[in-house]
């Protein structure tokens, strides 16, 4: 009987060590994009960067880089814009007022050129 309840002690010690393991396997996964606290999707641009075949090879900071600098654009673009639909007493931001804020930004409007012709050539496909 006693060789029994040694048996059950050294169980027991095991489902510590297996309750253990399981802790450290149980982290959550962090995405790219959470820890570059970026609303941008990293893996995403990290995808279309490969897709494209831009280059044989690629780094593991350049998609966190270009998604950076990707949500920077949108932010300056979509903060001109809503001061610019406060400016027509609007609560929400439109195209209309999108194009306005490329056309009146010199910068902006040489990154995107002319955004009308785009707009034009999408409503004739």
């Amino acid at each position: 009987m006693a060789s029994v309840m040694a048996g059950r002690r050294h169980r027991g010690s095991c489902r510590s060590n297996t309750s253990r393991r399981r802790n450290t396997s149980s982290r959550r996964n962090i995405s790219r994009s959470t820890r570059a606290e970026l609303q941008f999707p990293v893996s995403r641009v990290d995808h279309y960067l490969r897709e494209g075949n831009y280059s044989r090879r690629l780094s593991s900071s350049a998609p966190v880089f270009l998604a950076g600098v990707l949500e920077y654009i949108a932010s300056n673009i979509l903060d001109l814009a809503g001061e610019e639909a406060h400016a027509n007493g609007r609560k929400r931001i439109s195209p209309e007022h999108v194009y306005q804020v490329v056309e009146n930004n010199q910068q902006l409007h040489e990154l995107f050129g002319n955004p009308r012709s785009l707009g034009e050539e999408m409503s004739e496909l």
